[in-house]
């Protein structure tokens, strides 16, 4: 590594160490909450119903929390760091409230959605303030940082959540969130500047490709909702043709969700975000983990949430061992991460489906896949984040930090929906029982694999792009 490049010492030392607490926490409290949540989850619809509506609970949250990503920009710009901070533990705080009191699934996905809401502020806060906290030298560590506040939430979300479900109390998991996060918004307001220097005039919002997105998402899952075929085929189909509206309003539109020209061929942001994207795509299988690993295999809620988190502490242990590559390491973590994530799809196909009721050798597999999906994505992710901030043009650069969680978060709405789709038409709930989870199960995890498979190939084009670069 070059001197001049940071080092975690002086990322978690001096001035740079109040900035690292308050970037890094909102993402860990957002993180932890997505763990809590999916961990209760087979409870929660054991206990008020809902399970046609598993997949929603994702959804909902997911295009909510794009929303609040998209917005973010516009906040930072009229309340300043302190007040956009405060203003999203509010509404994360008022869903919470709402989800520890739901007596019915609609009032559930009610509080996640505006949960979604204060987290997608609290997740794209983290990134999009890293380019004014700290030094460029110190940007691929902030961001392995941030993102390796989903290896915090695996260790505490299942724990929290699996503990609560055994003792079928799991609104009190929703409940405890309140006062956690109204101790982090006093942290930040001591520690974080009033306002942004950067941050000096709001922008408008581009309103037709926000909409053009929610409908994508919602048109897949309000298709996976019918047990006939041809519905699902036409909500993937209408979301076809919003994604392919969206990308024309890219191109014409002075207000755009990303960077200027990102979507064109030549551009260098296309293959890293398709990259990005195909990848937290085939992550989404993790939403069913938790209830496939308690009726299939007979684990409890707390042994399945943590199970399931092995995806994101894969992806955490990749980072920070990866964040420090230089030239020749960067594109080959970039190239081999899907690979990985591959092995570990095909690997969880096999396994998953089967009714091992407790077997270890079936639970080891399990572990291996999932460790595996999170290791690849992890591998060459801090390095990607990188690339799109140092790529895009120096008069986007907010949209470029933004565009990374909008890009991300996108990938999962969509894939939770198909992931849901996928699931109903595999038979969650016809036949329903063993058989019918065993066959969703197959279904999710062959088909989603198709994901990390194309990612190959756009990974391939990102790292010759680089090789040229670094030959030139």
């Amino acid at each position: 590594m070059s001197v001049h490049d940071g080092s975690w010492g002086d990322l978690l030392s001096g001035k740079n160490l109040a900035g690292s607490i308050a970037l890094a926490g909102g993402v860990a409290l957002h993180a932890i909450n997505i763990y809590i949540a999916t961990t209760v989850l087979p409870s929660v619809v054991k206990d008020i119903g809902g399970l046609d509506l598993y997949a929603w609970n994702t959804t909902l949250f997911v295009v909510a929390s794009i929303l609040g990503s998209a917005l973010t920009a516009k906040l930072l710009a009229t309340a300043g760091s302190r007040g956009a901070y405060a203003i999203a533990a509010v509404l994360f705080m008022a869903g919470s409230v709402i989800c520890a009191a739901a007596p019915t699934i609609a009032v559930m996905l009610l509080g996640r959605t505006l949960q979604g809401v204060g987290g997608g502020f609290l997740f794209a806060l983290g990134y999009a303030m890293i380019n004014s906290v700290f030094e460029q030298r110190l940007w691929p560590r902030a961001m392995a940082l941030i993102s390796g506040m989903w290896g915090v939430a695996t260790l505490f979300g299942p724990a929290i959540g699996g503990i609560f479900a055994q003792l079928d109390a799991w609104r009190w998991a929703f409940g405890m969130l309140v006062p956690v996060t109204l101790v982090y918004m006093v942290l930040v307001w001591l520690v974080l500047p009033a306002r942004s220097q950067e941050r000096l005039a709001a922008k408008a919002l581009p309103v037709p490709q926000l909409l053009l997105l929610t409908v994508a998402v919602l048109a897949v899952s309000v298709g996976s909702m019918s047990h006939d075929p041809v519905w699902n085929l036409l909500g993937v189909a209408v979301a076809a043709v919003m994604v392919a509206m969206l990308v024309r309003q890219e191109f014409t539109s002075n207000l755009r969700l990303l960077p200027k020209d990102a979507l064109r061929m030549h551009s260098p942001l296309l293959m890293l975000y398709l990259t990005m994207g195909l990848l937290v795509i085939g992550m989404t299988s993790e939403t069913f983990v938790p209830y496939f690993l308690q009726l299939l295999h007979g684990q409890s809620p707390l042994i399945s949430g943590y199970l399931a988190a092995l995806m994101a502490a894969g992806w955490t242990v990749a980072e920070i061992w990866s964040s420090g590559w230089q030239g020749r390491g960067i594109r080959a973590a970039i190239v081999n991460g899907p690979v990985v994530v591959l092995v570990g799809m095909v690997l969880l196909a096999c396994s998953v489906p089967l009714h091992g009721q407790g077997d270890w050798l079936i639970l080891a597999a399990i572990c291996v896949g999932l460790s595996l999906v999170g290791f690849g994505i992890g591998l060459g992710w801090p390095h990607m984040l990188t690339r799109i901030l140092q790529v895009a043009p120096s008069d986007d650069k907010d949209a470029a930090a933004t565009s990374i969680t909008t890009v991300q978060l996108f990938a999962t709405a969509l894939g939770s929906a198909l992931a849901g789709m996928l699931a109903n038409v595999g038979g969650l709930n016809v036949p329903g029982g063993v058989a019918g989870t065993s066959s969703a199960a197959g279904w999710l995890f062959w088909v989603l694999a198709a994901a990390p498979l194309l990612a190959v190939f756009s990974a391939i084009r990102v790292s010759a792009v680089l090789k040229q670069e670094h030959a030139s």
